[in-house]
């Protein structure tokens, strides 16, 4: 992945949260890992992608950032439910947008979301992983990118 592969990815982030809620997240500078040690939270969506990348794209967040998130959405009960269905639409919704750059060959699944820090997440073992940290509020937040 190249740099302005990344810039993508950090402007979806950019974009996600001005948009939704009107306050801007910060974006600090993205570095790689191993895949076997990619960062998890509380609350975990995957975005598995196809075509001409392959790989996936996950958002990973403290349950209580999306607490804050939703009541800023105008929720007014914040439960688990509602907190994976937020995990999982921030994580399409950066993909999304991606794909929007990238073309039709880019091809992303529907969320898979994981609640509760997952021992064991699977990335692919050949690829290194980006890992885009963010801070939103006083929370801090991630996105991973492992792509060919």
């Amino acid at each position: 992945m190249t740099e302005a592969d990344i810039q993508v990815f950090i402007d979806g982030v950019k974009r996600y949260f001005e948009n939704s809620v009107s306050l801007a997240a910060q974006v600090s500078t993205p570095y790689l890992v191993n895949s076997t040690e990619a960062p998890a939270e509380d609350f975990t969506g995957i975005i598995g992608v196809s075509g001409g990348r392959k790989g996936c794209v996950y958002f990973t967040a403290p349950r209580a950032m999306l607490q804050h998130l939703l009541l800023g959405l105008g929720e007014p009960i914040v439960n688990s439910e509602l907190m994976r269905d937020l995990v999982g639409e921030v994580a399409n919704t950066i993909s999304g947008n991606a794909r929007a750059v990238y073309g039709s060959d880019f091809m992303i699944s529907v969320p898979v979301v994981v609640q509760g820090r997952p021992e064991n997440l699977q990335l692919p073992k050949q690829l290194k992983a980006f890992v885009i940290p963010f801070q939103w509020q006083s929370y801090s937040a991630t996105l991973v990118v492992c792509l060919e």
